[in-house]
Formats: C-alpha cells, structure tokens, sequence
C-alpha cells in the first residue's frame, strides 16, 4: 500500500473533532480537485509503499486507539479491506475519509463523505486530462448511499461561496433519508485568515438550515503543515 505519511494529530474535522486520532494518509486518488490540501497524494501521488504489517506497527507505535484512513482517497488503495479489518481486530476506533464515488467492502465505525461539489473541478484550461473526467466521476449516490448503510456517517460538503449551498441541498435532497445534523458545512481553504473569512456567513447559514459548521481546527493549531 502506497502511504503518503502516518502521524499523530488532533481531528480538526467532523463529529469527532478534538480527538487525538492516528492519522494513515495514502497516496492516489481517482478524483482531481482544484483545490486539493493533500496535492502530493492526488495530483503528484507520493509516498512509501508499506506492508500492512508495518502500517499496523507505525500505528501502534502511538498511544492512540483513534485512526483516520485519508489520502487522496484511501478506497483506491490495494488492501484497504484488510487494513480496516486488522485495525478493528485490534480495537481501533475506525474514521475513512471518502468521496464516495469508489466502494470496497471495509470495516469502519465513523464514514466521513465528502461529495465533492462543482466548486472541486479543475479549470479545463489548468487540466485539460481531467476536468471532465473528475466531473463526471464526482458524484456516485449509489455509493453514498451504501456507506451510509454500513456504518455511523457524517455528509461533508467543502464550501467555497454562499452560492454553493444550492447544490448541497439538491444533493441531500437526491441522496435522501438525511439528518441535516448529519450534514457538515466546511469553508474552503488552508489559510486560516480565508477560513474565517468564509466561516462568518457559513454559520450563519449553518444556523438558518440545521446543517452542522465544520471547522478546521488542525489549520488554527498547526497552520496547513504536513504532518499535523
């Protein structure tokens, strides 16, 4: 399994944000977007190919029973399903960060969906090879749908402009049987001055449809650092 980095951090995101977690990030990605935090596991894929084995040592080398598998996207990568398996043998709590738009059979208790919404295309005239692949591949409510079935879930929607709610509510509206407080609202960007910027009106909306405000809370403790 390619993994990009493996460390120890606060989660800044979601329900479970403020938990100490062990952070597995692979390295690949079907998807491509524009304003991806994590460029060297998506549009220049980097990392140490590891053994689960090892991966499972490099894990248990934390005092920590918490563990996120993030990329890219982890789904992509070769013998997740055990990995997830293993870690649940051993009493981890199990987070996956997925866009869902790819399915594999694994063990998780929290899946946090992150649909990625038109704002995440790539401009045609930046990368013509893929902004029409990533469109097309974006958005997969099948898949949505089973990991919502298969275990404890959270909808995280990355929000670049007010106009982009619009979409998040079609999108809760297609996938259906929705709790809005299961649906997290996030303010793009890895500069915590824009963060909080876009945080000022996110909330308010937040407020307005009983959607969830997700902050990022490793940006206002670390910066937007690898490894933390």
């Amino acid at each position: 399994m390619l993994i990009n980095e493996i460390f120890h951090s606060i989660q800044g995101e979601g329900k479970l944000a403020g938990v100490p977690s062990v952070f597995v990030r692979t390295a690949g990605c079907n998807l491509r977007c524009h304003w991806c935090d994590s460029p060297t596991t998506s549009w220049s894929p980097q990392g140490v190919e590891k053994s689960i084995e090892k991966i499972l040592e490099d894990v248990a080398a934390f005092t920590c029973k918490f563990v996120v598998l993030t990329g890219g996207e982890p789904l992509m990568a070769s013998g997740v399903e055990l990995l997830t398996t293993e870690l649940r043998r051993l009493s981890y709590h199990v987070t996956i960060e997925t866009a869902a738009t790819v399915w594999k059979d694994v063990v998780s208790d929290l899946a946090s969906i992150s649909p990625k919404l038109a704002n995440s295309t790539p401009p045609i005239d930046r990368a013509p090879e893929w902004s029409q692949r990533h469109e097309s591949r974006r958005i997969n409510l099948d898949t949505i749908r089973r990991f919502m079935i298969a275990s404890e879930y959270q909808l995280k929607f990355v929000v670049d402009e007010p106009s982009d709610v619009e979409e998040v509510n079609s999108l809760v509206h297609r996938i259906g049987d929705v709790r809005t407080s299961d649906v997290l609202l996030m303010p793009q960007g890895v500069i915590k001055r824009e963060l909080d910027e876009k945080a000022t009106w996110l909330a308010e909306i937040c407020k307005n449809l009983g959607y969830r405000f997700c902050p990022r809370i490793h940006i206002d403790l670390y910066g937007h650092t690898p490894g933390t």
